[in-house]
């Protein structure tokens, strides 16, 4: 189908053209059985904004970048059902469901040392995107409900708007990695394959949720903030992160702290071993995560072993 799809468009040929917008259409409460009926008729009967939706499967067909939004068709109460349901998703059952499959594809015994850490790894930052996810119901979620209300909101509250999804995304990439790099196969495994192909899917569609944040429910939410400028300052711009990749090598020294951070030492213990300041052995790891893309100490220590850095024996575990 060429170009944007249309109010017109038959469900049915729009979700047969790219599969993930069934994911889409189930985020905002649409249930499969609709027929041959046009995204009007079926926004309309489950009650859902039809200029949203449609500005999500366009931005998830071509991106933002050919087809800018107009954030003043955005419905913000809609976006936000669509985000929570895409929590619940996420938590409730994707997550899940790679853990158990990823159970049943290695060997998780005292033996397989990286088995055991990917699984730790894994659970780590599954941890870390509930409580990021869980910061935004509490947090953000409530902050836009009073705009959509039309309060008063303290632009002391502007802050919660600001976006950290750059380490989540590139969590998972990691995770990812380490399993093509690391993990010991001496024969063709394909549960762990199939596993490492739903953390494929999953990444792509984190990255589509933080995409639809970012690039419509942000700009979205900002016009209803600057509806209300007579009573609020300007929104501090957030700046973006930079990103840094690059293949060096570490040094004698950061090899020195990769096995500290193996063996469960903070960085006041490895500072005290070595002899080096705090703010020092902050900046080595900090060049460390930079160099090898690892930013968790489960990934360090899994890249320690491997590199015979250290024995499991030494592995605070």
């Amino acid at each position: 189908m060429a170009g944007q799809y249309k109010p017109t468009d038959k469900l049915s040929y729009v979700i047969a053209n790219d599969y993930r917008l069934l994911q889409v259409m189930s985020r905002f409460g649409m249930s499969l059985g609709f027929g041959e009926k046009t995204i009007m008729e079926v926004c309309g009967q489950c009650g859902v904004d039809a200029a949203t939706f449609l500005a999500v499967i366009n931005y998830v067909k071509d991106g933002a970048e050919n087809h800018p939004q107009r954030v003043e068709r955005i419905s913000v109460t809609s976006v936000l059902g669509y985000l929570k349901r895409t929590h619940t998703y996420f938590i409730n059952f994707l997550f899940p469901n790679i853990r158990f499959h990823l159970l049943n594809a290695i060997d998780c015994s005292v033996q397989n040392e990286i088995a055991f850490l990917m699984l730790k790894f894994f659970d780590e930052y599954v941890e870390e995107v509930r409580k990021h996810m869980e910061y935004e119901e509490s947090t953000v979620y409530p902050y836009v409900q009073k705009l959509v209300d039309g309060e008063f909101v303290s632009m002391e509250n502007a802050h919660l708007l600001s976006r950290h999804h750059e380490a989540i995304e590139s969590k998972l990439k990691e995770l990812k990695n380490l399993f093509m790099q690391y993990y010991p196969q001496t024969e063709i495994n394909e549960k762990l394959n199939s596993v490492i192909i739903s953390i494929y899917q999953a990444e792509e569609d984190l990255s589509i949720h933080c995409l639809v944040e970012d690039n419509i429910f942000v700009p979205a939410v900002r016009r209803l903030e600057h509806q209300n400028k007579s009573r609020q300052p300007k929104v501090q711009e957030i700046q973006p992160v930079t990103d840094f990749n690059n293949d060096e090598q570490l040094s004698e020294r950061e090899n020195e702290i990769v096995v500290c951070v193996a063996k469960g030492l903070s960085n006041k213990e490895i500072a005290d071993h070595l002899c080096i300041s705090i703010n020092t052995v902050t900046t080595h790891r900090r060049n460390i995560a930079r160099k090898l893309n690892i930013h968790s100490p489960a990934g360090i220590t899994i890249y320690a072993i491997v590199n015979k850095l250290v024995t499991l024996d030494e592995v605070n575990i």
